[in-house]
């Protein structure tokens, strides 16, 4: 693994699958009466949220804790930010504090980069979400989801996503989630395409590694995944479609539509829902829908990065009784002391 994860693009196909499998064996330890690990003891980890989020936000809060590091919640609000204080000044207020890695979410595409490159800081740097940028451990937690439901639990293990089609449909201009699911998806070997409004189609859309629809009725039989993306109105300025109504009754999804998609096919959305535009409450309800499931994925798949960046290279589980070890916690190597799998 690299130092930092800044963007789904930055993966190759066995860093993807890597972080995948490696989930998986996060996943189980879910199943566990006792969910923790004592991979990350000693080590500090900062989540540093300039923008609004609960999913995101409980989730790595939630990894980081399963993996005993010590974490520290940085909202802007309430902050020093709020006075004008500026990144640059965080990043150094945490690095004298001997933070280990820091979660960053931003409404400023590229500050992620930014913060991993400038030399302020010396910690591992996770993006959470940069502006209109990127947002890689969603992309990967739906590529997750994805091979759960499509390939299988157990079968999955080693594999990617050759040759399934996924369906991206929205505000994909302002979505950074579309942008990072096509960078990994296409990674894996998925065939993805995007259905959207033209004018909530960005700029340069013929580089990406997929294709473009205006016509959702046309791809939905042919989808194996379709993933539903909110309107981001707080980071529009003008009016990209005449009404709520237009847009539910083109680029909507609701039961009939739902019905179009082959049997095996499965409803996406990375949260948060709105009712009633881009999903009907029928469709988000209903058994093919795993917004749920994509958000208990999403700790084990942000466990799974938290331990390859800051963890090591050992298995994060193992499956036999280890010695009792004792180590300083600045120990490097204690990062791989971890129960074993069947212990409850």
């Amino acid at each position: 693994m690299q130092r930092h994860l800044i963007s789904a693009a930055d993966l190759t196909r066995d860093d993807a699958v890597l972080i995948l499998d490696t989930a998986e064996e996060m996943a189980r330890v879910a199943d566990r009466p006792i969910k923790k690990l004592p991979t990350l003891r000693g080590r500090t980890v900062v989540n540093l949220f300039f923008e609004d989020s609960t999913r995101t936000r409980i989730s790595f809060e939630a990894a980081e804790k399963r993996l005993s590091a010590d974490v520290i919640n940085f909202t802007a609000k309430g902050s020093s930010v709020s006075k004008g204080e500026s990144l640059k000044d965080t990043a150094q207020t945490l690095e004298a504090m001997g933070v280990d890695a820091v979660v960053i979410r931003h409404g400023a595409s590229g500050a992620p980069y930014r913060l991993a490159t400038s030399g302020w800081i010396d910690a591992h740097v996770i993006n959470a979400g940069d502006g209109t940028h990127q947002h890689p451990t969603q992309a990967l937690l739906d590529a997750f989801t994805m091979r759960r439901r499509l390939v299988g639990r157990d079968a999955g293990i080693g594999r990617d996503l050759d040759g399934r089609r996924i369906t991206i449909v929205g505000d994909v201009l302002h979505s950074r989630v579309a942008r990072s699911n096509v960078d990994l998806l296409h990674t894996l070997g998925a065939e993805v395409t995007l259905v959207a409004p033209p004018t909530l189609v960005p700029v340069g859309v013929e580089t990406w590694p997929c294709e473009v629809s205006y016509d959702l009725d046309a791809v939905l039989p042919k989808s194996d995944a379709v993933m539903m993306l909110r309107v981001q109105r707080e980071r529009m300025n003008a009016a990209f479609f005449p009404t709520e109504r237009e847009y539910s009754r083109r680029y909507g999804l609701d039961g009939d539509r739902m019905a179009r998609m082959p049997e095996h096919a499965i409803v996406m959305h990375p949260g948060p829902m709105v009712r009633g535009m881009e999903i009907t409450a029928e469709v988000a309800d209903s058994d093919r829908c795993t917004v749920v499931e994509q958000v208990a994925n999403g700790v084990s798949i942000r466990m799974a990065v938290l331990y390859l960046l800051l963890g090591g290279n050992e298995p994060a589980v193992t499956h036999t009784r280890p010695p009792v070890t004792h180590h300083h916690p600045s120990d490097e190597r204690s990062a791989h002391t971890t129960f074993t799998a069947e212990e409850k």
